[in-house]
């Protein structure tokens, strides 16, 4: 199918509900009158101040996405584009309103509060979560896609049994509206009346499926059948967005229900780092939406209330650098946890299986070279795999001296360079259940010699004396050293 046929087209979306067009200006169309009420109160000092939380944002999202590319996160989930979406939504909730995202809502959290360092701790690999969320009114974020909406539509059903009067968001993009867990979510909450806002980011693809594989109506439009109404807004107009945000985050506080927010929105970036966007959609789809870009619609406005000049822009752009380069500093610095801290917090109590694995590795660590920890000695001290050859240690000790793939010899990693590791055998192009040629066969019948007992190995010293798993057979990644 055609990128073109499969993708809203820019007619389609300024059909939406919209307060400021691509240009920049005010329009007041029949939609746009009815949610302009909920930002009557919003000024030109407030738009700027929205202007700066989007522009501070994107810049710290390109410094998160640089350090990925430089090897200091494992991963990054881009929000490039979607900034009107998130700081107008996030800038909508009440201090005692609570947000449950999923994986790449970095501009909530930036407005709940949420130290960015905290957020790259865990594409850093340091962390579990980094913050308290009753502390901002913001979830940790959900890897499981779409789990966040039933987190959240539990959480509006606890407020409303215990007579509170706040109200809960939660967001999700359009691949995950396909995910069951959305949509048991649509129904507990539709049912018990939940106070919870869905949001929804249609930024266009679910990874690299675009939304036409997800819905052939707009996806605000399955609200109805659940018995809630559903809304669609430019997700790139920052006051229409917040205006759309206000309005049913105020039906969730009245005791009205639920209510389905789709933002329509574009991700001009990656899924996440680990993805190649100029496989799956053209660059003139990529040029057509950066005309509409959120940013730059607001700044056009701004300019023409002469509420912005090329000095104010200038201090804004500053700002977001100094935060950025604060932010590169401290993500740089953050500590490696000790091995322990694997088992902190991962339940409220410790439960007994958990305090023994945690005592397990307690006593690996300590182990001596002998009992096949580190003893704190070696190259890593209180490493239990001192000789790991993914760090770029040489064998000293083969833990796997038999690999049964390998017909039961011994292959050692090579110690040199990685591109010297041995590749694995031609498949066959012997059909499953053909005869054997006679070769083959009477290799096969030839009595083999009995294999040696292998002695106890380190890992399985490490293993409580239980077998091990033989490692993987080096593949293409085996090109990379560490």
């Amino acid at each position: 199918m055609p990128l073109q046929e499969t993708v809203l087209s820019l007619a389609t979306v300024t059909e939406l509900m919209q307060l400021l067009t691509p240009s920049g200006q005010r329009v007041a169309t029949a939609s746009g009158r009815e949610i302009e009420a909920h930002v009557a109160d919003v000024g030109v000092a407030d738009l700027l101040d929205l202007y700066t939380d989007m522009v501070v944002v994107r810049r710290l999202d390109e410094e998160a996405t640089a350090l990925q590319r430089q090897g200091e996160l494992g991963l990054w989930a881009p929000l490039r584009g979607q900034e009107a979406a998130q700081v107008g939504s996030a800038r909508a909730l009440a201090p005692d309103d609570m947000a449950f995202p999923s994986y790449r809502e970095h501009g909530v959290a930036y407005c709940r509060g949420v130290d960015p360092v905290a957020v790259l701790g865990l594409f850093r690999g340091v962390s579990h979560g980094g913050w308290d969320p009753a502390d901002h009114g913001f979830a940790l974020y959900a890897i499981v896609v779409g789990a966040q909406t039933l987190h959240a539509t539990g959480y509006a059903m606890g407020v409303t049994r215990d007579g509170g009067q706040c109200a809960t968001i939660t967001y999700f993009g359009d691949g995950a509206s396909s995910q069951g867990d959305v949509n048991e979510a649509f129904g507990w909450a539709a049912v018990f009346g939940a106070p919870v806002v869905f949001f929804c980011q249609n930024n266009q693809y679910a990874i690299s499926e675009p939304t036409a594989y997800q819905s052939r109506v707009p996806i605000s439009q399955r609200a109805v059948g659940y018995g809630f109404p559903g809304v669609r807004v430019d997700g790139n107009d920052v006051l229409a967005t917040l205006a759309v945000t206000r309005w049913a985050l105020e039906r969730a506080r009245a005791g009205d229900g639920p209510t389905l927010v789709e933002a329509v929105t574009y991700r001009m970036g990656a899924h996440t780092t680990a993805d190649d966007p100029t496989r799956y959609r053209d660059a003139s789809e990529v040029a057509d939406w950066a005309r509409r870009d959120p940013i730059a619609r607001v700044r056009a406005h701004l300019v023409s209330q002469d509420a912005l000049d090329p000095a104010g822009e200038a201090s804004i752009a500053a700002r977001a650098d100094e935060i950025a380069a604060d932010l590169r500093r401290r993500c740089l610095a953050l500590p490696d946890p000790a091995p322990l801290t694997l088992f902190d917090h991962v339940t409220v109590e410790e439960s007994r299986q958990l305090a023994a694995e945690r005592a397990d590795l307690a006593g690996l660590l300590a182990a001596g070279p002998d009992d096949g920890g580190s003893g704190g000695t070696g190259a890593y001290p209180g490493d239990p795999y001192p000789d790991d050859p993914r760090r770029g240690d040489e064998y000293q000790r083969d833990p796997y001296p038999e690999d049964p793939r390998q017909g039961g010899s011994t292959t050692r990693r090579p110690t040199g360079s990685a591109s010297s590791a041995p590749r694995p055998p031609a498949a066959s192009s012997r059909v499953e259940g053909a005869p054997a040629p006679a070769a083959e066969a009477e290799t096969r019948a030839a009595p083999q010699p009995a294999a040696q007992a292998p002695a106890a190995s380190a890992a399985t010293r490490l293993n409580g004396g239980r077998p091990v798993a033989p490692p993987q057979f080096p593949g293409p990644e085996a090109s990379c050293p560490h």
